[in-house]
């Protein structure tokens, strides 16, 4: 399969300053198509990155800076939708500089300050099927895509030996990952993974399928581990539909907190520490009803806080479709879901079972409860039924990799199929799986010394 011929991105601007804890932190504005696939018409889009490095002072100032030529490493952040956070305010940043790399944190398009989605800058583009169109760009192929052009901006003027980076994938950032060594892969080095080795499949189904046993397997163990919220989720359920799906509005006004977007906290099951998480809310919410009376705004705000939905327009309608390739995704969770229709109902009077929480999983139904997204309902719907996604993977390219891969697996990801991650480690030659079952999916962050170090023994040490 023929990759796109990619050229440099224009970089538009290069600005650095210093920050604590010795790093130099330098933020770029690079120009790329929307459209690869017809780079000279395509309208342009504008992409931020920041790129962060160690300061080292010499005893001598006037010697030449013996870092000048550091190896890149390119971070791809998870999601998808999601923006980078600062260099300085990453929990791995540091834990990567001392090993001699210089970094770049990339706001994919869309997300952060990467030509922004929003429903008032998508209304830009036009009308809903203008807009759904304009939105098929924003998924791995083209991710990847401006990656590379970003490369060739950045590095394609060194010396031969010298063109490629290291680049390190968090969950969606590894599906990322996968796709560049598929079509771009003589322009990496090494690849980092955590959590995120994609399934090799060519649409979600399956996916939800299994993660869905998975949801359910966190909820009866959040049950066992707080026995007393199976009655207050009960009661806090039964009050949010008191008066139909209105009954109690979130900040905005324009939305509610239905049972079933309040239910959407699970999403922090997979998390560590994501019981207690959801355990504090659930709370606070029976606090509230059992002391004041109705549900506070303290209580909202802390509910919005746990849920992206609402101002990540991409994670929210573009989920489904990272993993088509061929295939339309039909609202795939939604269906999946309906094979345990009975764990997840929300009886109006609070029902005599638990009440199931769901997890990374993104609804129809969300276009009416979210006030972000009840504009995008049908572009959403279009995106769900559309089954010409071009491919995120060539198996072929992946089995003869010669790419050193170090993958962290976690056998209870509740994000990312464990059996799945391992069938796609045995189909990438050269990768190494780092595989554990004591870390949830946001290791990086929570567990960042121990599985960087299980990641980097794999590059440094000589297993036999």
């Amino acid at each position: 399969m023929a990759a796109t011929a990619i050229s440099a991105a224009k970089i538009l601007s290069k600005r650095a300053h210093n920050v604590p804890g010795r790093i130099k932190i330098t933020e770029y504005f690079f120009e790329v198509p929307h459209d690869w696939s017809n780079a000279a018409k395509s309208r342009k889009l504008t992409l931020f990155a920041r790129s962060a490095r160690r300061i080292d002072r010499p005893a001598d100032p006037t010697t030449e800076d013996p870092k000048k030529g550091l190896p890149w490493m390119l971070y791809l952040q998870g999601g998808p939708g999601f923006e980078c956070a600062s260099p300085q305010n990453s929990y791995w940043i540091q834990t990567i500089l001392e090993r001699g790399y210089q970094v770049l944190c990339l706001d994919q398009r869309g997300t952060g300050l990467s030509s922004p989605l929003s429903p008032s800058t998508l209304g830009l583009r036009g009308d809903d099927k203008v807009q759904a169109e304009y939105l098929k760009k924003f998924r791995a192929d083209s991710i990847v895509r401006d990656c590379e052009a970003i490369r060739k901006a950045l590095i394609g003027d060194l010396e031969e030996g010298k063109k490629k980076w290291s680049i390190m994938g968090q969950s969606f950032g590894g599906f990322c990952a996968l796709t560049y060594l598929s079509f771009y892969p003589e322009a990496v080095r090494e690849a980092f993974l955590f959590g995120g080795l994609p399934p090799l499949l060519d649409g979600p189904d399956e996916v939800y399928r299994r993660t869905l046993l998975k949801v359910i397997k966190r909820n009866e163990a959040y049950y066992a581990k707080y026995p007393e919220d199976v009655s207050r989720v009960q009661l806090i359920t039964k009050l949010l539909q008191r008066f139909g799906d209105t009954t109690v509005r979130d900040t905005t006004s324009q939305g509610s907190i239905t049972a079933r977007r309040f239910l959407q906290i699970g999403i922090h099951f997979g998390f560590h520490g994501g019981f207690d998480t959801v355990h504090e809310v659930v709370l606070r919410c029976w606090s509230d009803l059992q002391f004041v009376g109705h549900i506070t705004k303290p209580t909202v705000v802390r509910i919005e806080g746990l849920l992206p939905f609402n101002d990540h327009m991409i994670y929210s309608i573009l989920h489904e479709q990272i993993y088509c390739q061929g295939t339309a995704s039909n609202w795939s969770c939604y269906r999946m879901q309906k094979e345990h229709e009975e764990l997840f109902r929300i009886p109006k009077d609070g029902g005599d079972k638990p009440i199931y929480f769901t997890g990374e999983m993104v609804f129809p139904w969300m276009l009416e409860d979210y006030p972000a997204l009840q504009s995008l309902k049908t572009q959403a719907d279009i995106l769900a039924t559309t089954s010409d996604w071009p491919a995120l993977y060539d198996e072929g390219q992946l089995a003869k990799n010669d790419v050193p891969v170090y993958a962290a697996v976690y056998m209870n990801d509740m994000y990312v199929d464990y059996d799945f991650s391992m069938e796609t480690a045995r189909k990438l030659k050269g990768c190494k799986t780092f595989v554990t079952n004591v870390m949830y999916h946001d290791a990086v962050r929570s567990r960042m010394e121990d599985v960087t170090k299980g990641l980097f023994a794999l590059r440094d040490d000589t297993i036999d």
